[in-house]
């Protein structure tokens, strides 16, 4: 499962140490297309290139967060994210790095904008994740957020 992941330490190559991973689940629904229009932000892209290492497809996979999961995300993820710094006029956002089930990397955005709702994720990666992962409206996904 995703908490079991292991990843290798540049200072320590021989040893391996475990990754703090928070497991979130929710289902898949469409959005407003707002995300794309984020990533599609040549500033956003570049900063999400640089801070988790892929080229984000243009467009988003959107979650909506399980009651458990969103009390998981409240009490974890504060204060451990990437900061996607805006161009003038443009709301800031948090980056974190993520695994979907089955390995698949990814990253979650979370725009920084006035009401932004809870229980929402948008995740990147950089493929259609909707055609890899063959998901529609619905389906149940779980993701762990790396910290």
């Amino acid at each position: 499962m995703l908490c079991g992941l292991r990843r290798r330490s540049k200072r320590n190559v021989g040893r391996a140490r475990k990754l703090n991973v928070v497991s979130l689940k929710g289902k898949v629904f469409s959005g407003t297309g707002e995300g794309k229009e984020y990533v599609r932000l040549a500033w956003v892209k570049k900063q999400i290139e640089q801070k988790v290492g892929f080229t984000p497809y243009v467009g988003t996979l959107n979650i909506r967060l399980t009651d458990e999961s969103i009390l998981k995300k409240r009490l974890s993820i504060k204060g451990s994210s990437l900061q996607i710094v805006p161009a003038a006029g443009c709301c800031r956002g948090k980056l974190y790095k993520a695994l979907l089930s089955g390995g698949v990397e990814a990253a979650v955005v979370i725009p920084e904008v006035p009401d932004y709702p809870e229980n929402v994720l948008e995740v990147v990666s950089s493929e259609n994740l909707r055609k890899k992962l063959k998901l529609n409206d619905g389906d149940t996904v779980e993701l762990g957020i790396i910290l």
